[in-house]
């Protein structure tokens, strides 16, 4: 390990309250189950943690609207009438209101702006924030699971306070439309997005030809991926393209969103990853930030709705990115087993290797992976 590196990992209890409903996919418990992974396996330590603030009205407005928090502050207390939780996207079976939503989810944007401000004053180097990662939600709309953009707020602090050129690399599975839109017409960022197509995934969005506007025009940059994509063309596709965007755009920092959902197993998507390739991405980001920020990055979590078989494992390795560890192997540590086995809805996992009992091998791969090329090809045209 590289013990001159300074790694930073938000967390605190608090942010376990962001929840929807007991019935509800997105589940912080997640984040408990990796934090405690990463405690008893010795890597996470008690000076890694950066504890979370509730972020003010102001840098919540860098991307959301005034009339929209005074929304979720209402919503907070139960009294947001039907036609405004229609119009600020608070009436659906996504994204609930619950109570105290406002400062629950402030609380998160709160964590990545700590985070920012401990890299920018050289107390640490790089640092990861699990239960952040909420790249859906719109500048005046709650979407997709999400309240308030903490991705987008993030990189909006970067770039006005300390005057940064950001990268943002979204390898979650959903295409992070409320990142895109939310700096569309902007220069000082480049958002590069590498995700399940559209054509039957939510949102909808990040078709290949969605590349900016005005002066943004060029500095957005999406990788749609055809269903059943699996690991070789995955990789093959993130490092044929990711490098080249790189080095083009030079940014001072990079932020990126680790959602783990293209793992065959999310019950969310239509991917047919495994975790040998969610365990390579944040090293793939890390060896980029080291190359081209002096190491500069921050890692976000983002989706992944398997939470006893896919997240702990898979976000255990965006730590260990940062923090310069080898990927694990062998045997999860017994402690944890015993710990989470009586609340598991499954068996545990006992080993760092995914087990594939019920993996299938896609007979259209040659097609499937010859169609991502194509869009990769096409993508790095622009950047030659």
């Amino acid at each position: 390990m590289n013990n001159t590196q300074q790694t930073g990992y938000v967390y605190s209890n608090e942010i376990l309250q962001y929840r929807f409903s007991n019935q509800h996919p997105f589940n912080q418990m997640r984040l408990k189950l990796t934090t405690e992974l990463l405690k008893d396996l010795g890597y996470l330590k008690p000076e890694h943690i950066i504890q979370p603030r509730i972020a003010t009205d102001n840098e919540l407005s860098l991307i959301h609207s005034f009339d929209y928090i005074q929304a979720i502050r209402r919503a907070s207390h139960g009294i947001l009438n039907d036609s405004e939780a229609k119009k600020y996207g608070l009436d659906g079976r996504d994204t609930l209101q619950f109570r105290m939503m406002h400062k629950h989810s402030a609380r998160i944007v709160g964590g990545a702006l700590n985070l920012v401000d401990k890299i920018m004053d050289g107390s640490i180097t790089n640092g990861c924030h699990l239960g952040g990662g909420l790249h859906h939600s719109l500048p005046g709309r709650a979407n997709g699971f999400c309240i308030y953009n903490d991705v987008a707020i993030t990189i909006a602090y970067l770039i006005k306070k300390y005057c940064l050129r950001v990268l943002c690399v979204d390898t979650d599975a959903h295409h992070g439309d409320g990142t895109q839109w939310s700096f569309y017409t902007n220069d000082q960022a480049l958002i590069y997005s590498i995700h399940e197509t559209g054509k039957f995934l939510f949102p909808g969005s990040g078709h290949y030809t969605e590349r900016g506007n005005e002066q943004g025009f060029g500095y957005t940059v999406n990788i749609p991926l055809e269903p059943y994509t699996e690991d070789d063309s995955y990789l093959e596709v993130l490092n044929q393209t990711l490098e080249p965007v790189v080095a083009s755009f030079k940014p001072d920092i990079i932020v990126s969103v680790h959602g783990v959902d293209i793992h065959y197993l999310d019950p969310l998507t239509h991917m047919n990853c495994t975790l040998d390739a969610l365990y390579e991405i944040p090293y793939k980001i890390k060896q980029l930030a080291d190359k081209y920020t002096d190491g500069k990055v921050i890692m976000f979590g983002g989706g992944g709705y398997n939470i006893w078989k896919v997240v702990p494992r898979a976000w255990t390795h965006v730590f260990l990115a940062l923090i310069g560890e080898d990927q694990q192997n062998g045997q999860l540590p017994e402690k944890w087993l015993s710990k989470w086995s009586p609340y598991a809805t499954c068996d545990l996992p006992n080993t760092w290797e995914d087990e594939k009992l019920d993996y299938q091998i896609i007979p259209r791969r040659q097609e499937i992976s010859a169609i991502n090329m194509k869009h990769a090809t096409q993508v790095l045209s622009w950047f030659k």
